[in-house]
């Protein structure tokens, strides 16, 4: 049996006691200093219009930095050196962030999205190659749903890194069209006939006016350029309609829209002929 010093024993009792009374507190206390902080900090950034997804994202992160300080804290009361646990502590994250480079990389993308907002939900867009409507802004990728109903997710680092096209960010769109007629063709009368058409067509905008120009004397054919304005949610279905209703005004006038050409032209070679070319 060994013997046990009462003295000994009150003196350990009290001061690893207080140091683990101390710890208790630091944690305690740390807790809640950690869970006010990120909640103040997360009403400022909601007051300030940040983004839901990012507000609650960096509310989380504040709390567990603020955690893991705490924790650090807790443990030098009990004695312990947090020296060799923070160097431990950093090799590992470290380590983490090696690993998770390129997630890291679409985590600064989406934070770069969210806070300079490119494009909102709602938004038609070309991004990284593809095109659709943006359904959602994540922290590490976003997800369009495209005009055949197929639903892409894009990692925000391709987004970021390739240009972007917000279709619809103005009220309205310019729609550019090439009507090609025939050298034999009355160019005036072509042209008046496109004028119509967009004058019959109530989802044209009138100012800016529309445009119908000679573009280019082609091989075969002469082009016109025809550009209305429209508003962006009419774009298609203008597109469309005016294709059908000048290829029928054409036709009605009969005015050509000619397919490209090439013109042949033979000679009779002579015996003299093939002799001079051997």
């Amino acid at each position: 049996m060994f013997a046990i010093d009462l003295d000994v024993l009150r003196n350990l009792l009290v001061t690893y006691g207080l140091r683990v009374v101390a710890a208790a507190l630091v944690l305690l206390l740390g807790l809640w200093v950690a869970r006010r902080l990120s909640r103040l900090l997360g009403a400022m950034m909601e007051r300030y219009g940040v983004d839901v997804t990012l507000t609650k994202f960096l509310g989380n992160v504040i709390y567990y930095a603020l955690l893991a300080a705490v924790l650090v804290a807790a443990a030098g009361q009990l004695g312990i050196d947090t020296t060799s646990f923070l160097a431990v502590l950093g090799a590992a994250g470290l380590a983490v962030g090696l690993a998770l480079k390129d997630s890291l990389a679409n985590f600064s993308a989406g934070v770069m999205l969210i806070l300079f907002r490119p494009f909102r939900v709602g938004d038609v867009v070309t991004a990284a190659g593809e095109t659709g409507v943006v359904m959602e802004i994540s922290i590490f990728n976003t997800i369009l749903n495209t005009g055949d109903n197929q639903r892409k997710i894009i990692p925000n680092g391709n987004i970021l890194n390739d240009t972007i096209t917000n279709i619809n960010a103005y009220p309205t769109r310019r729609i550019d069209l090439v009507f090609s007629i025939g050298y034999q063709d009355n160019l005036q009368e072509a042209q008046q006939l496109v004028r119509q058409v967009l004058a019959a067509e109530q989802r044209v905008l009138r100012d800016p006016e529309p445009t119908v120009a000679v573009g280019e004397l082609a091989a075969s054919s002469v082009d016109l350029l025809v550009r209305p304005w429209v508003k962006s949610a009419d774009y298609w279905d203008v597109r469309f309609a005016l294709l059908e209703r000048v290829k029928a005004a054409f036709d009605q006038a009969g005015i050509s829209i000619p397919f490209p050409q090439q013109d042949v032209h033979l000679y009779r070679c002579t015996s003299e002929d093939k002799q001079r070319a051997n």
